[in-house]
């Protein structure tokens, strides 16, 4: 399983021509000039702005996420509202529908709103409730709350907003952190929706950087591609290794309640 990454990461340091030819893991000449023609040599853009336009689009996707899903959860696990059973029934369906099935659609409704080529599409939706999966772990994990704390609370004087903010937030923390891990890596690892709506390469991100490395023609910068590959792994790796644990206490946590 790891064999891949490692390979990947040797030949980082290797010259083009020893790629393929060297298959073992001890390069014959080790440069480093991969790293920094990967970074400056790409036309309209630097390397380093995929990654600020990546960030960028994962930033506003967290912080979208996190309040969409807390919300709705919020609602579909303490609040008595009519067809409330119907509608959180027509939320699961959403996790059963394909991504390509509602792609055509999509694009459709963002083209007449002119938002092709920007990154409303890939931000503002997640200010919507549109992650089922996410709407679904914080409902089952609120659901893990003793109903009594928000009792006392309504004792208290506090409204459901209050209760929200002052008492369900604090104590979805766990679920929060896997949520923002979990977005993080689901955002930064896509590819297909950000190369269907961004065209211009000032605005690409991290995925479609690196598909410029690779050309039809044949004449692909393989070790720049390694390299900017590492790179782009770099930031997930270390988020699993330091966050681990919070991804597993929050899905463990929210899948209890049963």
């Amino acid at each position: 399983m790891t064999y891949p990454l490692l390979w990947m990461l040797v030949s980082s340091f290797k010259v083009n021509d020893e790629i393929f030819k060297n298959e073992s893991l001890i390069p014959h000449s080790f440069t480093l000039a991969n790293y920094a023609l990967g970074w400056t040599s790409l036309p309209d853009a630097t390397f380093g702005r995929f990654f600020a336009n990546t960030g960028i689009i994962v930033a506003f996707s967290i912080i979208g996420t996190l309040i969409s899903s807390s919300m709705a959860g919020y609602a579909f696990a303490r609040l008595s509202f009519y067809l409330r059973n119907l509608f959180f029934a027509l939320m699961l369906v959403t996790l059963m529908l394909p991504l390509h099935v509602t792609v055509i659609p999509q694009y459709i409704i963002f083209f007449h709103l002119h938002w092709i080529n920007t990154y409303w599409p890939l931000t503002l939706p997640q200010f919507l409730g549109v992650q089922g999966f996410f709407i679904f772990l914080m409902v089952q994990f609120i659901r893990s709350i003793p109903r009594e704390l928000d009792q006392a609370a309504h004792i208290d004087g506090c409204g459901p907003i209050r209760t929200y903010l002052h008492l369900i937030v604090p104590l979805s923390v766990p679920a929060f952190v896997a949520t923002t891990i979990l977005t993080f890596i689901w955002t930064w690892n896509d590819f297909f929706r950000q190369l269907l709506y961004i065209s211009s390469v000032s605005l690409y991100t991290v995925a479609l950087g690196l598909r410029m490395f690779t050309s039809s023609m044949g004449n692909s910068s393989w070790g720049a591609l390694f390299a900017m590959s590492i790179l782009s792994l770099l930031p997930l790796f270390l988020l699993f290794v330091f966050l681990q644990r919070f991804i597993i206490e929050g899905v463990v946590a929210g899948g209890v309640k049963g």
